[in-house]
């Protein structure tokens, strides 16, 4: 796999953090870098773990090894290493992205009782 979502700079930071590097005492996983980014195709795209691509590997293995992560905290180690520089990209929120609701402009609302067509005929 040529294309990966995390950049070389994120990688570095986390690659410290992972379980199974070489020189870790027991077992140890192939490659961590490509399991991190199956487990973000997961979160990705939302489909079950038995669809995940065959080039991540086999889904059980993989979701095996993803709960051995969460329950070593390796996760949390994780997100802490990356989020000490936050992209804040998508965390700018201006008029140009969101539009106010007309209901929240301000403007008289609510609902209003309306005579019926027969009374008005009356």
């Amino acid at each position: 796999m040529d294309r990966f979502v995390l950049t070389d700079a994120q990688w570095a930071k986390m690659e410290p953090h992972c379980l199974g590097k070489p020189g870790d005492p027991g077992r140890s996983g192939k490659d961590n870098r490509l399991f991190v980014e199956a487990v973000l195709w997961i979160a990705r795209t939302g489909s079950p773990w038995r669809d995940l691509p065959a080039m991540f590997g086999h889904w059980n293995s993989t979701f095996t090894r993803f709960r051995d992560w969460v329950k070593a905290d390796v996760w949390k180690r994780l997100f802490e290493a990356i989020s000490d520089d936050p992209d804040m990209e998508y965390a700018m929120v201006d008029a140009t992205i969101v539009k106010v609701h007309r209901h929240g402009q301000g403007a008289k609302g609510g609902r209003k009782a309306r005579r019926s067509a027969a009374r008005k005929a009356a």
